[in-house]
């Protein structure tokens, strides 16, 4: 089935080629970390360069151990023999898809790539809609009637993804929400994907994270990485976590990898493997990381509420969800032609260099006006400005980063029909 380019790369692409046409950008489209590798895991994968030969498909030993390690300090029962690791979290999600076989339930809005992948294998994604302020999870209530209704339009409804925190819209469901979600999707008998990629972002790590493998272990399988939480996206490596009642799913999952991608990189693993032992300058790096993604998104979702957009306070990673459908931008259809959240993400490029992603992209409806606002490439363009950002105290006070809020806020007022109330920020 086609798949269009996936819309984050396709809009980083597009940026980028501004860029080398020397045209002033603010680049809030690309979901990366925005961040420099940090020195121990450079020098972990140098030492282990000369790793050329294939590993087991499922990963490295030491990769599975020290991940089962990771799930267990954060209270969850996890097996080295039931991780499987691949080239990065999204290969590892398709190939889930692929042994579980069967239609999907996806929350809307959701990452582009749950949607996508669904279509790749020639069925249509079963959306359901959040809960206003809880991204990531389908709402709980709605879920019965839209599987029970695929069901009997002949859908063979096996699984329900879940992102706890959210991207696009940076918030964290409540913990009741997510245990009514894994009673329903226990009565439907759904296996549910649950991708903590943003687990360690979470803004508030004093709060109880509310994993679906707390409340139904029988049935979830967790995804993650480090490409968020340790800025090694281009590294490309991911860990999935099964419970002993879906052995028979880890081992279909293991034939999948084994016909894809045949095993991880060695070198990259042996690094992951370091990460995810947590030494204590890992542990501190990405405490560092977390209160600059926190600082930063959250001046910036302040920015499109003192223009009059609705917004949710981000609570995790580095992502704010705005909708410009409010009186302030009341008239854009009449100003600048402005009719979907699509013609906006194009004007507001074309007209002023600043990438944003469509909320349509993540199966939002277009005539909603959200966007997907992706802060952490605004840290820095060398790496002097990015270790800067990351250990100054204040890092809105770096000139980078205020010239950016204030394009920000230039732009926002420029769209906004006239000066208006803030709209206050929901919690």
């Amino acid at each position: 089935m086609p798949v269009a380019v996936s819309a984050t790369l396709a809009a980083n692409e597009a940026l980028e080629d501004r860029r080398r046409a020397g045209l002033p950008v603010l680049p809030l489209a690309f979901g990366e970390a925005g961040l420099n590798v940090h020195p121990s895991l450079e020098r972990e994968l140098a030492a282990a360069a000369g790793r050329g030969a294939y590993g087991p498909v499922a990963g490295s030993a030491a990769l599975r151990g020290a991940a089962a390690g990771y799930w267990r300090r954060r209270g969850l029962r996890a097996d080295p023999d039931l991780v499987v690791a691949g080239p990065g979290s999204k290969p590892l999600l398709y190939a889930l898809l692929l042994a579980i076989g069967g239609s999907v339930v996806v929350p809307r809005p959701s990452w582009v790539s749950y949607a996508a992948q669904t279509r790749l294998m020639g069925t249509e994604p079963i959306f359901v809609a959040t809960r206003p302020g809880e991204g990531g999870v389908p709402d709980p209530d709605a879920l019965p009637e839209v599987v029970a209704r695929a069901r009997a339009a002949g859908q063979p409804v096996r699984s329900v993804v879940v992102t706890i925190p959210d991207n696009p819209t940076g918030t964290l469901a409540r913990p009741e929400t997510v245990r009514r979600l894994c009673e329903a999707a226990r009565a439907l008998d759904l296996i549910i994907i649950a991708d903590e990629i943003y687990r360690d972002l979470v803004f508030d790590q004093g709060a109880g994270f509310p994993s679906p493998a707390r409340v139904a272990p029988e049935r979830t399988v967790i995804t993650t990485a480090l490409s968020k939480s340790l800025a090694l996206g281009g590294w490309r490596i991911g860990v999935a976590l099964l419970p002993e009642e879906l052995s028979g799913l880890r081992d279909r999952l293991a034939a999948v990898a084994s016909e894809i991608w045949s095993s991880a990189s060695g070198p990259v693993q042996e690094a992951a493997a370091y990460a995810f032992r947590e030494p204590a300058e890992i542990v501190d790096r990405i405490a560092a990381s977390r209160r600059l993604h926190a600082t930063v998104a959250t001046a910036v979702a302040e920015r499109f509420a003192d223009a009059g957009a609705r917004v949710a306070m981000p609570q995790g990673g580095f992502y704010c969800y705005p909708s410009l459908d409010e009186p302030a931008f009341a008239d854009l259809g009449d100003r600048f032609g402005v009719k979907t959240d699509t013609d906006l993400a194009e004007f507001l490029l074309d007209e002023y260099g600043v990438g944003v992603l469509p909320g349509s992209a993540f199966g939002d409806h277009p005539e909603a006006l959200r966007l997907r606002v992706a802060t952490s490439l605004l840290y820095g363009e060398t790496h002097e400005e990015r270790e800067a950002a990351l250990l100054t105290p204040d890092p809105l006070t770096l000139p980078w980063i205020a010239d950016a809020l204030e394009r920000a806020t230039e732009v926002l007022t420029d769209l906004s029909s006239s000066v208006r109330e803030p709209v206050p920020i929901s919690a």
